[in-house]
């Protein structure tokens, strides 16, 4: 295979998992990890650290490689995910569960270097983030699902350093999971009609698009709230502080910019605006713990 062919099927692979979308859950997965190193372990270990970043790609990688592969015949006739890569036929479908197959195996192999409860754990991990593909065919609270496979993240990473579990990072998946739900729900409303079409589940289809937006709003609330009981729980300091209003800030502004009845902005405040806010806010958050 030339380089340039090789170029391109890396860069549908990509595609398929959606890579870029790595930035909502891996932040809070180093900030997790930091918490745990900081406060429990003497030295930064770069071995753990890789291992960590590793278990977050290859999970990450087998549920979009996955969601792709269930939900394809869905795809095929949405017209907004029609040019998916394997309705589109760029990614066979039987070379997409063979993707996500590889790297739930690989997600398992490095949970088994890092520590017995990981290990143990990881196929209670897998059943989430793959299952989630599932749940929109019958109920609506699939949104929240998504939202517990991302929450995974921070006290996923924290037990690698420590091996036990503890309040302040349970709270920060707490905050991750309202978080996830809620910026779901807004990213939801644009299959809305498509949805009731082909009878599937969501919590706009349910709810219909004023009170979904509510729901949405008031689940940004709570993860502002427990944000801040994380902050007052771990002790944090001032740049935590400034970091969660910035968070805060971004998190209500996108608020702003959907309409139940205008939805042109929706990937600027599910992509845009969520994944600056991820990246800042565990940026000062670590900085924090760091000084």
């Amino acid at each position: 295979m030339s380089s340039q062919k090789l170029s391109a099927k890396v860069e549908n692979y990509l595609s398929l998992v959606k890579f870029s979308h790595t930035i909502f859950a891996l932040p809070f997965a180093l900030l997790g990890f930091s918490l745990a190193t900081i406060h429990h372990s003497d030295t930064l270990s770069v071995k753990l650290l890789v291992l960590v970043v590793l278990c977050m790609l290859f999970a990450r990688n087998a549920a979009m490689s996955f969601n792709r592969w269930a939900d394809r015949d869905i795809d095929e006739v949405n017209p907004r995910t029609a040019q998916r890569e394997i309705p589109a036929r760029i990614i066979r479908q039987q070379s997409a569960l063979t993707f996500c197959l590889i790297n739930a195996l690989l997600f398992v192999a490095a949970t088994w270097f890092i520590n017995p409860l990981c290990f143990y754990l990881s196929p209670a991990a897998l059943m989430v983030i793959l299952g989630y593909s599932l749940t929109k065919r019958f109920t609506a609270l699939s949104h929240f699902v998504l939202g517990l496979g991302l929450a995974l993240a921070p006290t996923g990473a924290y037990l690698a350093v420590t091996g036990t579990f503890d309040w302040i990072p349970v709270i920060i998946s707490l905050s991750v999971l309202c978080w996830v739900s809620g910026f779901d729900i807004i990213y939801a409303l644009q299959d809305d009609e498509f949805d009731r079409e082909n009878r599937l589940r969501s919590i706009p289809v349910l709810l219909g698009r004023k009170k979904a937006l509510l729901l949405s709003l008031l689940l940004h609330i709570l993860t502002a709230f427990l944000l801040v009981a994380a902050g007052i729980e771990g002790n944090f300091k001032a740049i935590y502080w400034i970091g969660l209003a910035i968070f805060s800030f971004l998190l209500f502004y996108q608020h702003t910019i959907v309409k139940y009845n205008d939805l042109r902005r929706v990937n600027l405040a599910f992509f845009t605006l969520n994944g600056i806010a991820s990246i800042l806010f565990s940026l000062f958050a670590i900085t924090d713990l760091l000084l």
